[in-house]
């Protein structure tokens, strides 16, 4: 993987977009790594929690690759649409929660890799957008359905007709991220975060995770089934009596080991 790098410390995996000369763009190959380094991921027991930086400080992903995309038909368009939407639902339905740490430019595919993401923590210098319609085209990437999901559908069609920037408070405050810090205590904090999820039950957070996403995609009767579903399952492990048994005996729990 020439354009992606993977780092575990412990139970948290640093993957990170690495192409800062072009503001690290989306291309075919850039795409194909990050496939790649989550198989990596994948690879390795016990991982709780992935961060997605992008490198160089001036962005986290500018967008896709204008220059390789200028030329498509409809037919190769649409291939590349699916290939990019099969790696973000594999981010949003990953294991384990997958936080964007946003530094610098989101924008059109950066905005959607970010969407795709459990999680959002921004820079001040954090600027979103979907300027895709500048350029004649409408988001490909899960633009049009995450966004909406995230903010409603009266702020996401602004934002996708107008193709305005948004800068990080306003992401804030529309619910795009969740939380902003200064530039220098980006990673810092992302970090700080995933540390606190690992330090939770894991098959607990795959189930809540499983549950949330699961459950957004149907009906409120049948989403509280699916909850259910994934509650019972919790009750099968050895972490929910260790941690329920600690409770009852005001004890605290040291660590969850995901079995």
């Amino acid at each position: 993987m020439s354009t992606v790098l993977v780092q575990i410390n412990d139970h948290i995996a640093t993957v990170t977009i690495n192409k800062p000369e072009v503001l690290n763009a989306l291309s075919t190959e850039v795409l194909a790594d990050l496939n790649q380094a989550l198989d990596e991921v994948e690879k390795v027991e016990n991982i709780y929690a992935v961060i997605l930086p992008g490198a160089g400080g001036k962005s986290f992903v500018a967008g896709a690759d204008i220059s390789e995309m200028k030329d498509m038909d409809a037919k190769q368009a649409a291939q590349y649409a699916k290939f990019a939407d099969k790696i973000f639902f594999r981010i949003e339905d990953f294991h384990c929660p997958v936080i964007a740490a946003v530094n610098g430019f989101a924008l059109g595919g950066g905005c959607e890799l970010a969407m795709a993401c459990d999680i959002r923590i921004a820079s001040e210098t954090a600027r979103f957008a979907q300027p895709e319609a500048g350029l004649g085209i409408t988001p490909g990437f899960g633009g049009t359905q995450r966004l909406a999901r995230l903010i409603g559908a009266g702020r996401a069609k602004e934002l996708i007709y107008t193709g305005r920037h948004v800068k990080a408070d306003e992401a804030f405050s529309i619910g795009l991220v969740n939380k902003v810090t200064k530039p220098e205590d980006l990673m810092a904090e992302t970090v700080a975060m995933a540390q606190v999820i690992c330090q939770k039950a894991p098959f607990a957070i795959k189930k809540a995770k499983a549950a949330i996403n699961r459950g957004l995609q149907v009906s409120i009767d049948k989403a509280v089934a699916v909850e259910t579903e994934e509650f019972a399952q919790c009750f099968a492990t050895e972490d929910q009596k260790m941690g329920m048994n600690a409770f009852v005996k005001k004890e605290k729990v040291e660590k969850f080991y995901n079995r």
